[in-house]
């Protein structure tokens, strides 16, 4: 699965630490999701997108 984090993140002008803070997991984790290494879990992915003030469906591209 592909997301736009990174894009809509730097977009907004959050640092990952500032994106992580505000979901409530590590610096870590934000990069793992970033890079494709971690699926975040259907809450994260939420807070992930109310936070970036967008849709699930926008945030994260499935690949079929």
């Amino acid at each position: 699965m592909k997301n736009m984090i990174k894009e809509l993140r730097k977009e907004k002008g959050y640092r990952q630490e500032d994106l992580a803070q505000a979901v409530n997991v590590s610096r870590q984790t934000i990069i793992a999701i970033e890079n494709d290494r971690y699926n975040p879990t259907l809450e994260l992915a939420m807070r992930l997108a109310k936070y970036l003030n967008t849709t699930v469906e926008e945030l994260f591209i499935l690949d079929l």
